[in-house]
């Protein structure tokens, strides 16, 4: 996978993740002591770092306004079991939940998002609320391409994700008995009317159509953000914000009572 920029570098490093070759902008070191630090760890891992010209980095950075730092890593390990593990959550400044323990899992299915960078911001969310993982299902964009990678910030290097069909994403999620959640744009429970605290699977769609009504009648819960009648959806992003965080509140809730 392409790591474009010294942030996802840093990240891939920091996540122990094979990097087998970075390329740097010649002089980009004396510009920038982050930078520099950055490819003495690069060294320190024995990573071979070529030096190229800018013309060099416009070609191989494929954002616009090009990186001084791109790099080549070998993908996270994926198994299924790692989407389901326990974990303990960290919380948040002034927060009273010290240590809390959140021993049910709490998986996104992104099925058919097939925009990169909603996919990427998924991936964010899910770490940042607190999801055990994320199965990229079905026609979802590649969740390890350059652009959904900068759309997660450096959370997919960390998230356990899987790329599965759709079917195999629910048989999955069942065998780790989950409660299947559907999000709807109508007519489904409200989030805080809908109980996210045993282990649940998040199934969000796609842009424009959003879910199939097979896959609806599939799910066993159906979950609705509330907002007026002339906007037809969220963003798939925004949806999956608002009811993680809504999930993230009830056990959090939980655990404190």
């Amino acid at each position: 996978m392409l790591l474009d920029g010294p942030h996802l570098v840093s990240d891939a490093l920091a996540a122990q993740l094979p990097i087998e070759l970075a390329i740097v902008e010649h002089e980009a070191r004396e510009r920038s002591a982050d930078l520099a630090h950055i490819l003495d760890r690069l060294e320190a891992a024995d990573v071979e770092v070529v030096v190229a010209t800018a013309p060099v980095m416009t070609a191989v950075s494929p954002v616009r306004s090009r990186s001084a730092l791109v790099a080549l890593a070998r993908r996270p390990a994926a198994s299924a079991a790692r989407l389901f593990v326990s974990r303990t959550d960290t919380p948040s400044a002034g927060s009273s939940a010290r240590g809390l323990s959140v021993s049910r899992p709490l998986v996104v299915i992104a099925s058919d998002v097939q925009d990169p960078g909603n996919l990427g911001a998924m991936v964010r969310v899910a770490e940042a609320a607190g999801a055990t993982g994320l199965i990229a299902a079905g026609r979802s964009a590649d969740p390890f391409s350059w652009k959904a990678l900068r759309g997660s910030m450096g959370s997919a290097l960390r998230l356990p994700i899987l790329v599965q069909s759709v079917g195999d994403a629910l048989q999955t999620v069942r065998a780790y008995h989950c409660t299947i959640v559907a999000a709807v744009p109508r007519d489904g429970r409200t989030p805080e009317g809908t109980d996210l605290t045993g282990p649940t699977a998040l199934l969000i769609g796609g842009e424009g159509g959003g879910l199939s009504q097979d896959l609806i009648a599939l799910s066993e819960e159906r979950v609705s953000v509330p907002m007026e009648r002339s906007v037809e959806s969220l963003n798939a992003a925004v949806a999956t914000a608002v009811i993680l965080y809504e999930a993230r509140r009830q056990r959090h809730g939980l655990a404190l009572s």
